[in-house]
């Protein structure tokens, strides 16, 4: 006998996204219209081998927002700027991107009703990213060029047109990806010692350390994190304290290979009134990280995601005994599956399909 489930509801039992969770956190009010496709609640996982390797009875958590909407953080902050676009009247929304960026801007945008268009360095976006890009629609403009000069190209645009730009330094990006803080103290029930998190434009560390000082202010948390920035090598234009800018960046985690970071003067300033500073990690680093991140805890991020973990186990002889740390994985390993394929080789070529051969190629 075939017994029906009751039917209950959907919009009683499912997350709801950002803005209608976070709500008394953020700038909206009743006139502004949400566009969402319920992002956020990305999981919190304990990493135990990376525990285990780091010893001194810390417990390290990634926050993986890979498994965003989108795959990636960006989700947060663009589920701000396409409603305050929206409420504004905008009808086109502009960006400069690495990646992930032109990915939730067309995203979100295309579920808004906008017009999207998207400036991306010809050649320096991970083939997953753009194919992103493309499918939702986005108006994709390569140049003959880095991010920083698309990126310059793109707030003359904004100044000079009737366009939005949602790069992050529209303020409604910051504000949709502090929530990440605030669910890491939920998630947690309390703030972590240390927060270790990739920086590129370095609009994120700073997001981070406005929604935990966010918490904290209200008495929901009782301290704040050190939030400890990891640059790659070749795009490190904020170790030594200030901006200094870099001509031509290069790293194999393109998601953060930004030379010239439009919020690092921000990221600076905020990892400075932590207690935490911003460190670089060179290319190999960060491959070692990312292999270790999908072979022992099972968790595929993109190689600029992997610089937390890697800064992590650079710094390790700093850790405080029992501390709890999150690693912020910003973006799916499946952004860039040409990385992954060049770290990886096939052993075996095609066999015979039996019992034998099988058993054979598998050592029994």
């Amino acid at each position: 006998m075939t017994t029906m489930l009751a039917t209950r509801p959907l919009a009683a039992h499912a997350w709801p996204g950002l803005i209608a969770t976070y709500r008394d956190y953020l700038p909206v009010n009743e006139a502004t219209p949400v566009v969402t496709l319920r992002e956020g609640n990305t999981p919190l996982i304990e990493a135990l081998h990376l525990s285990r390797l780091i010893g001194r009875s810390a417990r390290i958590w990634l926050k993986f927002d890979g498994l965003n909407p989108t795959g990636s953080f960006k989700d947060r902050g663009m589920t701000m700027a396409v409603s305050k676009a929206k409420e504004a009247g905008s009808e086109a929304i502009v960006c400069a991107s690495t990646g992930n960026t032109s990915a939730a801007a067309a995203a979100y945008g295309g579920r808004g009703g906008l017009k999207v268009f998207v400036l991306v360095p010809d050649g320096y976006v991970a083939l997953g990213k753009l194919a992103q890009a493309l499918i939702y629609g986005a108006e994709v403009i390569p140049i003959q060029g880095n991010f920083d000069q698309a990126f310059a190209l793109v707030r003359q645009v904004a100044d000079q047109y009737p366009v939005t730009l949602v790069n992050s330094v529209n303020r409604y990006r910051l504000e949709g990806q502090k929530t990440a803080a605030f669910e890491v103290c939920e998630q947690l029930g309390e703030a972590p010692d240390w927060l270790c998190i990739p920086v590129g434009n370095a609009g994120n560390l700073t997001a981070y350390w406005m929604g935990f000082s966010q918490f904290y202010q209200k008495g929901l948390v009782r301290k704040r994190p050190r939030m400890m920035g990891f640059e790659a090598a070749g795009a490190a234009a904020l170790i030594h304290g200030k901006v200094i800018p870099i001509p031509n960046p290069e790293t194999i985690a393109t998601a953060i290979r930004i030379g010239n970071p439009a919020s690092g003067v921000m990221a600076v300033a905020s990892a400075r009134q932590s207690g935490g500073t911003i460190d670089a990690v060179t290319d190999q680093e960060i491959l070692e990280a990312y292999h270790l991140l999908a072979r022992h805890e099972g968790v595929f991020c993109e190689p600029a995601s992997a610089s937390s973990v890697a800064g992590l186990l650079k710094c390790h002889d700093q850790i405080p005994e029992g501390a709890n740390i999150v690693c912020v994985l910003t973006g799916n390993g499946l952004k860039d599956p040409d990385t992954a394929l060049k770290g990886c080789t096939l052993r075996h070529s095609a066999i015979a399909p039996t019992l034998e051969a099988i058993a054979m190629a598998m050592g029994f």
